[in-house]
């Protein structure tokens, strides 16, 4: 059933998922207080031009002189006119809307995509149709599809974790019946347009950075291994290590939850195995956050016993103490570059042409702090 939230987002639940509808509100002042709608022509009367130039201005499609065009901003301001996007969607066979199904709004990663996404969106005069997963492996993905597809969105931004088989749906003959897809963080596959942070490169950055440091028994705590992106950074520390002619067997591995407490408890069993552990690679700031209070716990010293090193680069790990030593993956750039590759998918579709789908990876940023023996 339909909500109206504030921000002009309407909310509607279906099956297991809640999906949102995020356009601006209209000028409720102006709509009171005029007796019709304000129409383009109107705008052009204020601003003395005609409505041909009212036009390019809010299009952008013909240059128009930066006098006229503050003149033309300013009576739209002053009239609080509201392009129809409903008309100018039937003229462009275009409605102006993206889909973006996601899940995991509650971790930083996520979270931090989708303020990318919607910055970009807007820039480029999207409004966005948001479908919120409660869980990575839905099944329900035809329903999905289905309801995007009857809303008319000129294209999707798939931003579902590859978790397990939950993307083995996707093929090209299914591609090629469906609106312009982006995916994000997943595999590469034929016929799939791909956004990405190089995690194998970034886990490679962390671990480096410990060998370089001098650590020789470096541990490493994982997500859940069912996690594309978790095999990723896996296989990123197990490649760095092997290169310098380290140790790197199960032995050394613990897998958790992402979660701060599951961080302390792999770290914990971890070092009953391994006492000789000298530095640890977690695979997020929260399980490292978790391993700093495991070496408090068990009279660790941080750098000096055990050096760690986080992933993501979350406000917070600056903060913590010592502060820690962490990848930063330009998450709202990942957000933004997937909107900018289906608008431009959208717009060769629109011309009759067709783009080949491209893989694009976004190489992480270490961030050295005092918890690695860094600058702190």
């Amino acid at each position: 059933m339909p909500c109206q939230g504030e921000g002009g987002i309407t909310w509607r639940h279906r099956r297991g998922s809640i999906t949102a509808i995020i356009s601006p509100l209209p000028n409720v002042k102006v709509l009171m207080e005029r007796s019709h709608p304000v129409t383009i022509v109107d705008v052009a009367e204020r601003a003395g031009v005609s409505p041909g130039t009212v036009s390019n201005v809010l299009t952008g499609k013909r240059p128009v002189a930066e006098s006229t065009r503050q003149r033309v901003q300013r009576a739209v301001e002053e009239l609080g006119y509201q392009p129809n996007l409903l008309a100018r969607s039937l003229v462009n066979r275009s409605s102006n809307t993206l889909g973006v199904v996601a899940y995991g709004l509650e971790y930083y990663g996520p979270s931090r995509t989708l303020v990318g996404i919607e910055r970009q969106a807007a820039e480029l005069g999207y409004s966005l149709l948001l479908d919120l997963l409660h869980r990575p492996d839905d099944q329900d993905v035809d329903a999905v599809l289905a309801e995007l597809t009857a809303r008319r969105v000129d294209g999707i931004i798939w931003a579902v974790h590859e978790v397990g088989d939950n993307h083995a749906w996707i093929d090209e003959t299914r591609l090629h019946s469906l609106p312009p897809m982006i995916f994000l963080t997943m595999e590469q596959r034929p016929g799939a347009a791909i956004v990405a942070t190089d995690n194998r490169a970034g886990a490679r950055l962390a671990t480096q950075h410990l060998i370089d440091a001098g650590r020789r028994t470096v541990g490493i705590l994982t997500g859940p291994t069912s996690w594309w992106e978790v095999r990723e950074r896996l296989a990123g520390w197990r490649n760095a290590l092997e290169a310098a002619g380290l140790e790197a067997s199960p032995a050394l591995i613990a897998e958790a939850d992402w979660t701060a407490a599951a961080g302390e408890a792999a770290l914990k069993a971890l070092l009953v195995r391994r006492p000789d552990i000298d530095a640890i690679f977690a695979c997020n700031d929260q399980m490292a956050l978790g391993a700093l209070h495991c070496c408090l716990a068990a009279g660790r010293r941080v750098p000096h016993d055990i050096a760690i090193v986080g992933f993501d680069n979350t406000p917070e790990s600056a903060f913590f103490w010592p502060a820690l030593t962490t990848v930063r993956q330009h998450l709202a750039e990942l957000g933004r570059l997937a909107v900018n590759e289906l608008h431009r998918q959208i717009e060769a579709q629109q011309q009759g042409a067709t783009l080949t789908p491209a893989r694009h990876l976004l190489h992480p940023e270490l961030i050295v702090r005092a918890s690695s023996g860094g600058a702190g």
